[in-house]
């Protein structure tokens, strides 16, 4: 008797789950999308949720500057809809892998409608006469650390996801909507962290020159021995200039990055009687237990790190 109850009611179940609407089951992801980095690939499944299988070819902590795909990177591409790069030559890999593994999907170019802010030797900003190998009137890729900016990347993976599900689109939208709600509160956070702090206080060092729309966005000026990206040496005569500096205007928000190698900047803490500041999440995500696990989490992480450093000044 038991067993029968028992049979009748999975019986019972597999039956009302076949006549329960597809809403109603547990949802699958509808898009299987790859993102070049881990920025945004976070993007990617805040405005994709349920709806999105999201991955991640460079991961938390990880350097897209110097990433080399793999060959089970090809493979994860091919498996993929849409495949989303920040673009501004930040990953200039990323098309040369779609093209050896013969992908065959879509590609979004999130930056894309963005001006991009460029690398002139300005009044007022300290370069690496190196400059990472990169000429001066290059564009700078790091967009996303203008929040503004980044409402344009979420309105651009928006449109990308809507047109490959366009029965998600109204879900799409809506948490759209919702994350740039996110975003200008957190524009808002930063101006108010910072309107108390003097103009000439404004001024930070960090590893590499990746803060250029920050800069801009909240009227910081930041130094940085090496350039737009980590790979070239700075010249000794690059960094006794930047000590020089540190001393003559007495800085002391000294930031280290959490995908760069802290050496130098230790070695420069030292020498001027400097102590480092916490960690900034710059190019990447942290691992999800630090305080950069997400985009907004990154953000908020710094500019309260930054404006407590500034004030030291």
């Amino acid at each position: 008797m038991k067993q029968l109850t028992l049979k009748w009611l999975f019986c019972a179940a597999v039956t009302l789950s076949c006549l329960l609407p597809p809403a109603a089951r547990a949802a699958e992801p509808v898009v299987r999308v790859v993102a070049s980095f881990s920025i945004l690939g976070d993007l990617v499944q805040a405005i994709g949720g349920e709806r999105v299988q999201v991955l991640t070819l460079v991961g938390p902590d990880a350097d897209a500057h110097a990433f080399e795909p793999r060959p089970a990177d090809a493979k994860t591409l091919l498996g993929a809809r849409l495949l989303v790069i920040n673009g501004l030559q930040f990953e200039p890999w990323a098309p040369k892998l779609a093209k050896s593994a013969g992908y065959k999907g879509s590609t979004l170019v999130a930056s894309t409608g963005i001006k991009p802010r460029t690398m002139p030797e300005a009044a007022g900003h300290q370069q690496n006469p190196q400059h990472g190998g990169h000429a001066h009137d290059e564009a700078d890729p790091h967009a996303w650390q203008n929040p503004r900016n980044v409402i344009t990347y979420v309105k651009n993976i928006t449109e990308a996801l809507s047109a490959l599900d366009t029965q998600g689109a109204a879900y799409y939208q809506r948490q759209s909507a919702g994350y740039i709600q996110e975003l200008e509160a957190l524009d808002a956070f930063a101006q108010a962290q910072f309107a108390t702090i003097a103009s000439a206080q404004r001024r930070v060092i960090t590893s590499h020159d990746a803060f250029g729309y920050f800069a801009a966005r909240y009227q910081i000026q930041f130094l940085a021995p090496q350039g737009v990206t980590p790979e070239g040496e700075p010249s000794a005569k690059a960094v006794a200039q930047l000590i020089r500096q540190i001393k003559k205007d007495k800085i002391r928000a000294v930031f280290v990055e959490n995908m760069r190698n802290p050496q130098l900047l230790a070695q420069i803490a030292r020498d001027t009687g400097v102590t480092l500041g916490p960690k900034l999440y710059v190019d990447a995500l942290s691992a999800p237990n630090e305080p950069g696990a997400s985009y907004l989490s990154m953000m908020r992480h710094n500019v309260a790190q930054l404006a407590a450093g500034m004030r030291l000044n």
